[in-house]
């Protein structure tokens, strides 16, 4: 029937809008340098070192060292840090199981619409780090057992798709702040990413 048929087309249309919200809410913006002027990573760079963590002096810190003294804001970027690149990696390949430890299940669903789509479309990924990911301690926040550390990333990738119109490259630069949560009576140390906003470069 016609107007079945259009009524389906609006639906997958919507679906289709929220899905691209989704990826966009996730995966950020492109700020600063465009594809023309990218710079191009050295060999042997070093991640940028973060001399002062302006949480050091704020409330946050001694509310999750009260809860877990052992926590070494600089051991944790270490760990966000090998975790941003292993979560977008591993969302461009597609890869489910690297991802489900990582994120947490509100997060992973919006993956997972998001990896569905690009795989519906016939379309393929792989993505590589120009320069090493510069991270920024930006806040700590308690409430109950619940700690969640919001970090300042800044990167710049190279993403290579490829679907039946052929292969493409695109080079950005992303700027945005990753929040990740953990229990901190939970016998599991490992952080979570619980949300992902852009943010000014």
């Amino acid at each position: 029937m016609p107007d079945l048929e259009v009524l389906q087309i609006l639906f997958l249309a919507a679906i289709a809008a929220v899905v691209l919200y989704q990826l966009y809410a996730t995966l950020g913006r492109r700020t600063g340098r465009q594809p023309e002027d990218v710079v191009t990573a050295q060999p042997g760079a070093a991640p940028v070192p973060t001399e002062t963590h302006p949480i050091l002096r704020t409330e946050g810190l001694a509310a999750l060292k009260s809860k877990q003294p052992d926590f070494d804001p600089t051991k944790f970027l270490a760990g966000a840090r090998s975790a941003y690149e292993q979560i977008v990696k591993a969302y461009a390949e597609g890869d489910r199981e690297t991802l489900k430890p990582l994120l947490a299940s509100d997060v992973m669903d919006n993956f997972e619409q998001a990896m569905a789509a690009r795989e519906t479309a016939g379309r393929s990924e792989k993505v590589e780090f120009l320069t090493p990911p510069r991270l920024d301690l930006e806040k700590i926040d308690v409430v109950g057992d619940l700690a969640k550390a919001v970090v300042r990333i800044l990167a710049e990738v190279r993403t290579r798709t490829k679907d039946e119109r052929g292969e493409g490259v695109d080079d950005r630069r992303t700027a945005e702040l990753w929040t990740f949560e953990r229990e901190v009576k939970s016998a599991n140390p490992n952080w979570r990413l619980a949300f992902v906003a852009a943010a000014e470069a």
